[in-house]
Formats: structure tokens, sequence, C-alpha cells
């Protein structure tokens, strides 16, 4: 246990170095394999998009050694550079895992710049592993002090939290003291930044990459005593007064009782997680009251504040600004029942069936919903009204559904990019890799 006097920085640091691997349950791990999955998925999965040439044009420019993998490039950057690319490209589907109390997206925050440097340092699965469950609760417990009123003013917590997760968890893969930890939360913390306004941009998946890097390079350059603010979460002019938020002692004395892995929630369609309790909702209703596209007269969407400030566009001109659009969403998973990456290009957001549907439907601000939760009503030609309801967050399937839709979601993330037989053996070195002794071997496969 932490000492009492201790302020949250310090008490946050204590809990980075001091927790015992060996006393992490045994299904924690198998979480953060399945998480693991996913990530390797949907980097893979976005390995092709036009951002990551982008991002490997510019460590090109800017030279370096080569340290770290590229996933899916067969080449290696340094391994701030590797973070970089790899976090912006597990974001850019924006088809990677969300947690509550992290506000976001956060794997794609940790597990670049921990397999950078995993790799670079040849650590062990078990290792690796380890410092993602650490990074992780420790970024939620952030997020839970932070409040939803730091998402609300306009900052993009996966790249704000993200940025002292990732720092987090290197420094549990560095084997940072306490001083050493808290240094790298402040430093991190100094570089902690990111804005909503940048939704359905490059900037989007940009944040993901960014604060993985940063967090990287504030837990090294804290290895070399680089100091910083001993108390950055909690001190004058520090994270919480000028992010929102403020110490929570209740949050604080359940770290280590508990592990949010368990809480995050993996997507099983490619665009912004507030688009898919309306999506699903409308989708169980038609299913139910076997309605015909072609008899829907109206749909009416109620939504939460933080849903529309996130998936809001109603009127996207493009794949990428599609995935931000409960109109769009709603309509193409009725019209096709395709909501994987194939539902988000150009053309599919100009497909005149779709089109035809989003006129139809109405999204309202409904001040009672919380979160991602969302009230769906489809009247159809008959003056009927069917009313649906769905919260994608709280609908979180246990581990052993989990770990069967996550293989069958990286199979086909990864089909015509890695051969069946790749496939397989990844999946089974991933499964494996609480036992798996050298992350080098590991990167050096894809």
């Amino acid at each position: 246990m932490t000492d009492q006097s201790m302020g949250m920085t310090q008490k946050l640091a204590e809990f980075i170095v001091s927790t015992d691997a060996s006393k992490i349950p045994h299904d924690v791990y198998d979480h953060a394999k399945v998480a693991f999955m996913d990530w390797m998925g949907v980097t893979i999965g976005g390995m092709k998009d036009p951002l990551v040439a982008k991002l490997i044009a510019y460590t090109e420019t800017m030279g370096g050694k080569s340290q770290a993998t590229v996933i899916g490039h067969r080449g290696k950057k340094s391994v701030s550079q590797a973070a970089l690319i790899n976090g912006a490209a597990s974001h850019v589907l924006d088809y990677d895992d969300t947690l509550v109390s992290f506000f976001g997206h956060p794997s794609v925050t940790l597990f670049p710049s921990l397999l950078a440097l995993s790799e670079w340092q040849d650590k062990s699965g078990h290792d690796f592993l380890t410092a993602y469950l650490i990074g992780l609760q420790a970024g939620a417990t952030i997020g839970v002090c932070a409040g939803l009123d730091h998402y609300m003013a306009g900052w993009h917590a996966t790249s704000t939290l993200g940025h002292l997760a990732s720092a987090a968890g290197c420094a549990r893969l560095l084997g940072l003291d306490v001083r050493q930890t808290a240094w790298a939360i402040g430093i991190a913390a100094t570089q902690s930044s990111g804005l909503k306004r940048v939704f359905g941009t490059m900037c989007k998946p940009f944040h993901a990459g960014r604060s993985s890097q940063a967090g990287l390079m504030a837990a090294l350059l804290a290895q070399n005593d680089f100091t910083s603010a001993e108390d950055i979460l909690e001190g004058p002019q520090g994270f919480f007064t000028l992010f929102k938020g403020g110490v929570n002692p209740d949050v604080l004395a359940m770290m280590g009782l508990g592990w949010d892995v368990v809480n995050i929630s993996q997507k099983y369609h490619a665009s912004c997680h507030a688009t898919h309790s309306p999506l699903e909702a409308a989708l169980a209703i038609v299913k139910e009251k076997k309605i015909p596209l072609s008899d829907i007269q109206k749909i009416t969407i109620f939504s939460s504040k933080l849903a529309l400030d996130a998936a809001g566009k109603m009127t996207p001109s493009n794949g990428l600004e599609g995935k931000f659009s409960i109109p769009y969403c709603v309509a193409n998973a009725l019209c096709s029942g395709i909501t994987g990456n194939l539902a988000f290009t150009d053309d599919k957001v100009k497909d005149p069936d779709v089109c035809v549907l989003m006129k139809k439907i109405n999204v309202i601000l409904d001040p009672e919903k919380a979160a991602l939760e969302s009230r769906v009503v489809i009247e159809t030609g008959d003056g009927q009204k069917h009313e649906g309801f769905s919260d994608i967050l709280q609908q979180i399937p246990p581990l052993e559904v989990k770990q069967d839709r996550v293989s069958k979601k990286y199979a086909d993330l990864c089909a015509g990019i890695l051969n069946e037989k790749k496939i397989k053996y990844t999946s089974a070195m991933i499964r494996d890799l609480d036992e798996f002794g050298s992350m080098k071997s590991f990167a050096e496969e894809f």
C-alpha cells in the first residue's frame, strides 16, 4: 500500500514501480492478450492507409537508427518513429478498443511504444503484457479523476491520457525507480494535448501515435534523470487544474485491487464507438419486427451530448467522415449489413440507397442519455412506432466470447495481407504471448 501522505503523482509512481506481477491474476493477462490481438489486427488492417505512407515518408526525411519494426512494412525505424507510425496506423480505421474510464482508446496509446521498446531491448512477452496492464491502469485511474468534464471541454482523452498511460507503461518496462517514474509522468503531462476539433481528419489517428511516442520519450528521458515536476497531476497549475478534474482518494485507494482491462470494449463495427449503440438498436428493431427498408418512414435517434460531440457529422462527404456520422452508420448498416472497413469508402458514403435512408434519420440530443447509450424509434408506413435501446459500453461480452470474436476479427483484418498459415501462426503466438521469451523475435514476424 502507498503512503497516505503522498500526493497522487507519487502514489501513482509507487503503484507503477511496486506492483508485483506475480499477484496479477492469470485471467487478467488473458484479457491483455485479447487486447493485443485486437490491436495487432487493426494495425495490420490500417497499414495501407495513406496516413501511414505519409508518416513513413516523414521519418525517411528525418533519418534515424533501425531499431524497431514498422508493422506490415518489413522494415525498421527508430524506436520513437516506430511508436508514432504503428500508433497512428492502429487508430486510422477507428476500429480499435475503448474503455469507459479512459474516455477513449487506450490500447493504441500503449502497445505501440511498448512493442517498439520491447523489441529494441528484447523483453519477454510477460514483461510486455505486465507493462501494458500497469500503464492501462495508471491511465484509467487518471481518467476517472479527470472525469467527463475533461472530454467535454474538447480534449481528445485518447491523446491527453494516452501520453500519461504510455509513459507509465514504458517506465515500468524500463524498470525506473519511483522518482524517475514521477518525472516520466511529468514529462508526458507537460507534452499532453489533442483536440477533438480534428475528428474526421488524419490528426485523430496521429493523436494515438504521438501520445505513444511522447510517453516513450518521457520514460527514456526520465531514465537519464531528466527532471520534471513531481506533483504534475495535483499540483498548482498542474494537469487537473488545466485539464479539468481532481484527485479522488477513493479511486487511488482502489489501485491494484482491480484491473480495468476486463472492462475494455472491442469494436465490431469500423466506426467511432459513439455510432455503435444507435446502429445496434436500429438493427435489432428491424430484425425483431421484420421491417422492410421500404416501409421505414422515419428514424429518430436520441443520443447523448458526448455521442453527438464525437459522431455528430450529419452529412459526411467522404469515408473518413462517415466513421463519425451516426446517420450514415445507421443507414448503411440497415441498407447493406456491412459495417467493417468496406463500409467506409468515399463511394459507399455516396451510395444512393444509403443517402435516401439518411434523409429519413433525425438525431436528437437527449440530456437524459449518458455516455454512449441511445434510444431509437422507427416509424413505419402504417403509422406504428417501434422503439429500441442500446448501451454498447454496458454490453461487454465475457472473456471467452471476446476471445472468439477478436480471433475472427483478427483473421478478417489480416486477410489479403497475411496468408492463412501466417494468420494461424501469429494468432497462436499472441495467445501464448505471456510465455514468449523474446519480443524481438515476435515483432520481426510482422
